[in-house]
């Protein structure tokens, strides 16, 4: 079972220490650069280690967008030796149900984008739900999700 741990002064190692696939890099930061906007974002943003049987497997963040307003998740990543065996799936669902928990504000837009190229992404956010918005930025295209109440 996968479980979402706040990323804290004892697991932040673990989660410098997780690995991306070959070829992966350009579609996600590494944890290193994400834990280092969430320290600039403290106030409004939660990283978490994704973790199955003890250990930690992935990362992700969730933000709060005052302007919008809306959830985003940033950096979501599974280890390169932990991929293929449906973590990603849990741990969004995972996020999901913190988002619908409301923790930085009142909203029940959430939105991510995903590179353009990473069709298994793409297909884990849309087998959620999320739809894209038909807003891009250079390679990465946008896909929110309406929570239902």
């Amino acid at each position: 079972m996968t479980e979402l741990k706040k990323i804290t002064e004892d697991n932040f190692i673990d989660a410098f220490n997780l690995k991306l696939a070959q070829g992966q890099e350009k579609f996600v930061s590494h944890p290193i650069r994400s834990l280092a906007q969430a320290y600039v974002y403290r106030e409004q943003c939660q990283p978490f280690g994704i973790y199955a049987d003890g250990r930690m497997v992935g990362y992700v963040m969730v933000i709060y967008d005052y302007d919008v307003p809306e959830y985003d998740i940033w950096h979501m990543m599974i280890d390169e030796l932990e991929q293929g065996h449906g973590y990603g799936g849990e741990a969004l669902d995972k996020v999901l149900e913190y988002i619908k928990t409301k923790p930085f504000g009142d909203s029940d837009r959430v939105a991510l984008t995903c590179n353009k190229d990473n069709s298994v992404a793409r297909k884990l956010y849309e087998s959620r739900g999320f739809t894209p918005t038909g807003v891009e930025d250079e390679d990465e295209v946008e896909l929110v999700l309406m929570l239902e109440g």
